[in-house]
């Protein structure tokens, strides 16, 4: 409960914080971009090594000085486009009116949806640029999906299908370039670059039921207190008039498993081999990484093996830093022990 002498216990913004309905990270909005490119990714959570590289923040105590840093790394395979859907206004919100399948769908997506037998690509290409032609359409995305096959460090079948923003102002230059990618692979280093600036969207680790003290980091009831019942139970519910307990108060309930999303995460280093960067032994939980990899600075949401979902950073910090920073050495010491 509140009290005017200290802040409450734990942040209710994210009420209520019940299970996540997907392991697929939703994207509720994205950036402006004025350059004509694919503004989304996915990798997979791999693990966490440290690396030295030079610091070349200008006003730091060690600017210019070797230092060490925390990385996570994740695998980052191919994915293939699969449609293109356009989007017009309603008093609503943007509905699809219109969608474009590729033919050369891979088997394993029959697992994640219906895929369609019989599909006219070019009556359907031609329909959305009539919707464009009158100003019908007035946003376009691209529909696209994991290649399990390619996970080198997850033994699984089914693919994740996820839609993806493509920038510009001029959405016939967006469908133009969105024909370019229909029925192709695309690689993490087509969409970022060392330096890059990003938000990750995951879903957290799950905790399952856990009482209010981990759930809100309510205190322990002290020796004095009344405690009939345990130390890690709430005080009060509230007041006996009026005869509801309000949702604000810190109670048990599901911990982790949310999604959430951390900005202005920075792209570390972009790589093909990703042996080069496994540790000894391979990560724990996970294993060797055999394709694209991508190390982010700092901690990522989620396990190993759960899918992160990228995009450009939507609110970005003012300083401007280095493109790429400089990396002198990756530790490849065994996470085994």
């Amino acid at each position: 409960m509140s009290h005017p002498h200290r802040p409450r216990r734990g942040s209710i913004a994210y009420s209520p914080r019940v299970r996540a309905r997907s392991e697929i990270p939703r994207v509720r909005a994205w950036p402006l971009s004025k350059e004509t490119k694919l503004l989304g990714f996915a990798g997979y959570k791999a693990g966490m090594t440290h690396i030295i590289m030079k610091d070349e923040v200008p006003n730091s105590l060690t600017s210019g000085m070797e230092i060490s840093v925390p990385v996570t790394i994740m695998e980052a395979p191919v994915m293939k486009v699969a449609a293109i859907r356009v989007y017009k206004n309603t008093t609503y919100g943007a509905t699809a009116v219109a969608e474009a399948w590729t033919t050369e769908l891979d088997k394993e997506l029959n697992r994640a949806l219906t895929v369609p037998k019989k599909h006219d690509l070019p009556a359907a290409l031609a329909k959305i640029e009539q919707l464009i032609k009158d100003g019908v359409a007035k946003d376009l995305r691209v529909i696209m999906y994991t290649l399990p096959e390619k996970v080198t460090g997850i033994p699984k079948k089914k693919p994740e299908i996820m839609e993806n923003n493509i920038g510009g102002n001029d959405v016939k230059a967006r469908f133009e370039y969105a024909k370019t990618l229909l029925g192709k692979t695309v690689g993490v280093g087509e969409v970022f670059k060392n330096g890059d600036i990003i938000d990750l969207l995951a879903i957290t680790t799950g905790k399952g039921l856990q009482g209010p003290v981990k759930r809100w980091g309510i205190q322990l009831q002290k020796a004095k207190h009344s405690r009939a019942g345990s130390v890690r139970e709430i005080g009060t519910l509230g007041p006996w008039h009026p005869s509801h307990v309000s949702w604000r108060v810190p109670q048990l309930g599901q911990t982790g498993y949310h999604q959430r999303t951390e900005f202005n995460k920075r792209i570390m280093q972009i790589g093909k081999d990703g042996k080069t960067v496994t540790p000894d032994g391979g990560f724990l939980n996970y294993g060797i990484i055999g394709n694209d990899y991508i190390i982010i600075k700092g901690s990522v949401p989620g396990p190993a093996k759960r899918l992160v979902r990228m995009r450009p950073a939507i609110r970005p910090k003012k300083q401007v830093q280095a493109p790429a920073p400089e990396i002198t050495y990756i530790s490849l010491e065994s996470k085994q022990g």
